[in-house]
């Protein structure tokens, strides 16, 4: 018979329970070139007077302020967003322990800084100070931004949203039921006699603007559903006014007066009969109920915004680029926006509107109130072209490289051979005013100047017709959405809007010169090179916060670290000027 052996997984290094292997830690350090040392380097010159006069020195003073920004600082260098994580190397990672000189800050402290000492002005004042240091060592001018957005999503559950349209298709139907009520509170003073005998008139049915737009949507969208048309747009603003909710209040109260009047006890519970009274005054509180939460929603929304999530009020649902199943997936996110030159953030903006027209302005305003009137050129896509903003731009003497929406419609042989727009028509001066002629030879003169308000800014449109296009055989090209059986006696009329053609010229010939193209690379490469680095490599795609300030704060951090990491790589020259690798190419 063959003898087996005992096999011992356990060698000679190992016993059961106990390590034998010693470690020697007296020669470990961090190597030379580690980015925390150029964090250090960089917070030597900072000033936190700001940061140290928001923390009191009453009481417990725990942790030191700028040790605790240094340690968030260094992990966002790091990719590291995650409090638990950056607490857990402040016990495990040497970088972390040199930061801290040993001491093990825990989560509460680093919420408690993030979350009260460490304010939105107090982040931007320190990026603003670095981004000085870097203009006197020539690595930024501050004279130049290159702009572009992204949407991030929000830290709010996907399926908890709010929908203007919705609100406003339950409104409807909700004062459809307020109106009945009010017929049934005259029918029954009426009947009971209850009108004279308390001195109570009939009560007349409140109006609310705009809910007549909003009931004629309504029909129409039934037809469509019938003849599986797309749905028209229900988000109608409409503003509830403080009277809406109290004339149902002051119902209850003279149903109220009336039930004392006659004795009429208020009943509840299984085998009690509520009386008619009682229906209605309960009737009349959900109803007010309902029209007061609505309310609530609508200032929550706001004029600017026609959805927001329940558990985070500030994002807003947005059509995001990752939609793997294709079927325009909204989610709660923020649009951010950065400014960037020679790689480095120099601002960071965060918005709940889901387009950047309206995000352009505010970050120019930050670069003016924080570096003086130094921008000489602005950069962006065709997001950001918009009457307001380019006359925010000339009018600040700013010159624009913003691409203009219809650039590659432009370039097509349809655009130049249009008939019907203006910029294919000769234009002659008639008795000091321009008339334009059209393909046929006739003239369309000046009529008049109209006004259009929009998100509080005004636009001037001057109107030009031709008083006489009978006979015409151009008519099916120049006259828009041309019926020959509805158009035939129809003249031709176009609005014209100069001050945004001036403007939009003068941006279109900036960009289609040598030195825009340029600047068009610039910006791919920089500013979509930073979001294509955030959300792939550093899979940044999700908040950890809520609120739009901590979301700025969240963002900002991260942006200072990516900041401090590319200085560090100027510094040990990783990483060139971008304007010299251009140089090179084209020499």
């Amino acid at each position: 018979m063959r003898e087996t052996t005992e096999v011992r997984y356990y060698n000679d290094f190992f016993e059961i329970g106990q390590q034998k292997i010693n470690f020697s830690f007296y020669e470990l350090s961090l190597p030379d070139d580690d980015p925390v040392y150029t964090l250090k380097k960089v917070m030597e010159d900072l000033n936190f007077s700001g940061l140290l006069a928001n923390c009191s020195d009453k009481g417990r003073t725990g942790y030191n302020p700028i040790m605790m920004y240094a340690v968030i600082t260094y992990a966002n260098m790091r990719g590291i967003r995650s409090i638990d994580r950056i607490v857990d190397l402040c016990e495990r990672d040497i970088a972390f322990i040199w930061l801290t000189r040993g001491k093990k800050p825990k989560r509460d402290a680093f919420y408690e800084f993030k979350g009260k000492k460490l304010t939105s002005d107090i982040l931007d004042d320190l990026n603003y100070q670095f981004m000085r240091r870097l203009q006197k060592e020539g690595l930024v001018t501050l004279k130049e931004l290159f702009i572009d957005g992204t949407k991030i999503e929000a830290n709010a559950n996907r399926y908890t949203f709010v929908w203007r349209g919705s609100i406003n298709y339950h409104l409807a139907g909700l004062l459809d039921s307020i109106d009945k009520l009010y017929s049934d509170y005259n029918s029954f003073l009426q009947d009971n006699g209850f009108g004279e005998k308390y001195e109570l008139g009939n009560a007349q049915m409140f109006v609310i603007d705009g809910i007549d737009k909003v009931r004629d949507i309504i029909e129409k969208n039934r037809k469509r559903k019938i003849t599986k048309h797309k749905k028209l747009s229900n988000n109608c603003i409409i503003e509830i006014d403080n009277c809406s909710p109290l004339e149902l209040l002051k119902l209850q109260k003279n149903l109220m007066a009336i039930a004392d009047g006659e004795g009429i006890a208020f009943v509840n519970g299984k085998g009690k009969r509520k009386s008619k009274l009682q229906q209605l005054y309960e009737e009349l509180e959900h109803c007010g109920q309902r029209l007061m939460g609505y309310k609530e929603c609508f200032k929550i929304m706001g004029k600017d915004r026609n959805s927001y999530s329940k558990t985070d009020l500030e994002a807003t649902f947005m059509r995001m680029k990752e939609d793997h199943m294709l079927n325009g997936q909204l989610k709660p996110a923020y649009n951010v926006q950065i400014a960037v030159e020679n790689y480095f953030i120099v601002h960071g903006y965060v918005s709940n509107d889901r387009t950047d027209y309206n995000t352009l302005i505010p970050v120019l305003e930050k670069h003016k109130k924080a570096f003086g009137e130094v921008l000489e050129e602005v950069t962006a896509d065709s997001g950001y072209c918009s009457e307001k903003n380019l006359l925010y731009l000339e009018e600040n003497k700013i010159d624009s490289y913003i691409k203009l929406q219809d650039h590659e419609k432009r370039k097509t042989r349809a655009y130049s051979k249009d008939i019907g727009k203006y910029y294919n028509m000769k234009t002659t001066v008639f008795e000091d005013e321009q008339v334009y002629i059209c393909h046929d030879g006739r003239e369309l003169r000046h009529i008049n100047t109209e006004k259009k308000k929009q998100n509080g800014y005004t636009q001037t449109y001057e109107v030009y017709g031709c008083f006489d296009c009978s006979g015409c055989e151009h008519k099916p090209k120049c006259l828009y959405k041309y019926n020959p059986d509805k158009d035939v006696d129809k003249n031709k009329v176009m609005k014209i809007n100069e001050v945004w053609e001036e403007l939009r010229e003068k941006s279109h010939a900036n960009i289609q010169s040598e030195k825009g193209i340029l600047k068009r690379q610039t910006r791919s490469i920089q500013t979509e090179g930073h979001f294509g680095d955030i959300k792939e490599n550093e899979d940044f795609r999700r908040f950890n916060y809520r609120s739009s300030d901590k979301v700025y704060k969240e963002f900002m951090l991260f942006a200072i670290g990516r900041n401090i990491n590319k200085y560090h790589r100027f510094l040990h020259a990783k990483l060139k000027k971008f304007e010299g690798k251009i140089q090179e190419k084209t020499a």
